[in-house]
């Protein structure tokens, strides 16, 4: 294929993070020259052919660097595919029932829109208690997330996949 996708990602305690390098290990088995990188990692977009991005969802938010990415990187997004992921809601279930209905965060959707991305996906997260903060183990115990690791790894490669497929189909 001898494309070059860019998987930004904006992570706090590395479950993320972990979705991306596995989206960007999909990518390259189906031949796509793909580059996992922290969103405040990446300068220049001009040398890929694709965007996959990225961020946890904290308090119904995207993390604020990849907010700002995609704020300040729209107009240079908006002329090339790209796709948009979140992760964060635990718990069994549809991941969009558990974040109350919404696959994007409200904030971010005039941007989004903006931009026409191929896809919005919304992930299963993780909550690992000993990686978090007392204020986050105390706000998690608040609104009652469970704790474990939901991530639906079966989901996102079939999502991976299709982003390979579509990328190979239309050559853009």
């Amino acid at each position: 294929m001898g494309k070059n996708a860019l998987v930004a990602h904006a992570s706090k305690h590395g479950g993320t993070e972990e979705i991306a390098e596995r989206i960007g290990e999909v990518l390259r088995e189906a031949g796509l020259d793909a580059q996992v990188r922290a969103v405040g990692q990446v300068d220049d977009l001009k040398r890929y052919d694709a965007v996959v991005l990225g961020s946890g969802i904290y308090v119904g938010r995207w993390r604020r660097r990849a907010a700002r990415f995609l704020k300040r990187r729209r107009v240079t997004l908006a002329q090339m595919p790209v796709w948009l992921f979140s992760s964060g809601p635990t718990g069994e279930g549809d991941p969009v029932k558990l974040a109350g209905g919404w696959r994007f965060p409200k904030a971010l959707q005039p941007t989004a829109d903006e931009i026409g991305p191929r896809d919005v996906a919304l992930f299963h997260g993780a909550l690992d208690e000993s990686k978090l903060n007392v204020i986050e183990r105390w706000m998690v115990k608040n609104v009652g997330a469970p704790w474990g690791d939901f991530r639906d790894w079966d989901a996102i490669t079939a999502w991976a996949e299709s982003i390979a497929d579509e990328l190979a189909l239309t050559g853009s």
